[in-house]
C-alpha cells in the first residue's frame, strides 16, 4: 500500500517549519511510517532442513557447554 502525502503552503509567507510540522503530522496520522517499519522486520520463514540444521547446532553447543561445566571450565 503506497500513499502519497502532499502538503501545500497556505500562503507564500508561511514558514517552512510550519509546513514541515504539518507534513510530519500527516505522515504519523496516515500510518505509512509504522507500516514501512513493520515491513522491514518481516523475515522469510526457514525451510524444514534449515530448522533441523539449526536445532542440531543448538544441541551440539549445549552439549559442549554442559561438558565444560562438568569439567569445571567456564
Amino acid at each position: 500500500m503506497s500513499i502519497m502525502i502532499q502538503v501545500t503552503r497556505k500562503d507564500s509567507k508561511e514558514p517552512l517549519e510550519n509546513l514541515l510540522r504539518r507534513f510530519t503530522r500527516k505522515v504519523q496520522q496516515s500510518g505509512v511510517l509504522i507500516e514501512a517499519k513493520q515491513l522491514q522486520r518481516v523475515e522469510k520463514g526457514l525451510s524444514k532442513t534449515e530448522r533441523r540444521k539449526q536445532a542440531i547446532t543448538r544441541r551440539e553447543r549445549r552439549a559442549i557447554k554442559v561438558k565444560k561445566m562438568k569439567l569445571g571450565l567456564k
